[in-house]
């Protein structure tokens, strides 16, 4: 079998890249009971001007064994091996400062690491972008001495509308803790003198995409955000969120009248105040905005989606780092309603009855 490798970053810089273990000594976690302090693992992505040596790793065996557990046609060891592009702890470019930052947030169960492909690329950009592990949230997180902590909410937690809130809103705590640690006075990464503190977005796939809005409710200095096919739970007070928002979703699932998933946007939808954008991807499959989409393909087990997730994922980084480049960097080529042309796959959704465009441009 050819050894899976993530898509090619599209920027000028090569990227590096770090994991960092913290500990939030202010609260216990949400969802183990004896254990005192919430731990996480972020990894981070950055531009570097000198690469050097082995690319970094995908997931450790153990994480690995744990995502593919019941995937019986797959080694469990395949995804240990995938193929990276970026270079552990080379340092950030010491000619770049002010860069913007991004939070990523993963699916529901999955790890950090499905959203390299995202986080690679917007760091070949210029970007950091910084990708959560929610501890217990996920099939396992590899913390740096050896202890491997499992996924923890199986059938002793019904997936109720009160479940699911809690999910999204602490995750919002531990996107705001990464931040603090980050923009702090003495962070755990040496590049963080290299952040502009005024220009944070935030992204996240499914359950990380909605605790994106209660990210924004919850903490002002994120500027931007986007949902990646995420339903929302009803967050956003009466008198809304201004700050830009984009909702990435498949067609069929996410397009208005679709079902109650696409609902719940078109509930966000008239509270969004500001800057918004609702596109919906034809042929998509729920992991195909991540890397587990394309590496499935590669895997031979692909989800069947009429569109490959590779294009899926190309499409995926376009219009987030599109998104972001307007917001956070007042970017304006190309214009990001000029991209569907580009893009015949990606169609640009309103629920009924709304204006053709709703905020400042």
């Amino acid at each position: 079998m050819a050894i899976p490798t993530l898509p090619t970053p599209t920027g000028a810089h090569p990227v590096g890249t770090t994991s960092i273990h913290l500990q939030d000594v202010s609260r216990p976690d949400p969802w183990v009971a004896d254990v005192p302090t919430r731990e996480l693992m972020i990894s981070i992505w950055y531009p570097t001007a000198r690469p050097s040596g082995p690319r970094a790793r995908y997931l450790t065996r153990a994480e690995s064994e744990k995502v593919l557990a019941g995937q019986q046609a797959i080694p469990p060891d395949a995804l240990s091996s995938v193929r990276t592009h970026a270079f552990p702890d080379a340092p950030l470019d010491p000619g770049l400062r002010e860069l913007p930052l991004i939070v990523l947030s993963p699916g529901f169960t999955r790890p950090r690491a499905s959203l390299t492909s995202i986080g690679e690329d917007l760091a070949s950009h210029g970007y950091v972008a910084v990708a959560i592990d929610h501890t217990h949230e996920t099939a396992a997180t590899a913390f740096p001495d050896g202890r491997v902590a499992a996924f923890a909410l199986g059938r002793d937690f019904p997936r109720t509308p009160e479940f699911w809130h809690k999910v999204k809103t602490g995750r919002a705590r531990d996107a705001s803790f990464v931040l603090d640690q980050l923009l702090g006075s003495n962070p755990p990464w040496a590049g963080a003198a290299g952040l502009a503190p005024d220009r944070i977005g935030m992204a996240g796939h499914s359950a990380g995409g909605a605790a994106t809005i209660a990210a924004m409710l919850a903490d002002e200095r994120i500027r931007a955000g986007g949902n990646v096919d995420g339903s929302t739970d009803p967050l956003i007070p009466d008198t809304g969120l201004d700050r830009p928002f984009l909702f990435l979703g498949r067609d069929g699932q996410y397009s208005p009248g679709d079902g109650p998933a696409a609902d719940t946007w078109a509930r966000d939808w008239t509270l969004l105040t500001g800057w918004k954008r609702w596109l919906v991807v034809a042929g998509a499959k729920h992991p195909s905005f991540t890397d587990l989409g394309l590496l499935a393909d590669q895997l031979g087990m692909p989800l069947g989606a009429a569109t490959s997730g590779s294009r899926t994922m190309t499409i995926t980084r376009t219009y987030l780092r599109a998104f972001f480049d307007r917001h956070l960097r007042d970017a304006e080529h190309p214009p990001f309603d000029h991209l569907n042309a580009e893009h015949p796959e990606v169609r640009c959704c309103l629920p009924p009855d709304r204006p053709a465009d709703s905020g400042p441009r």
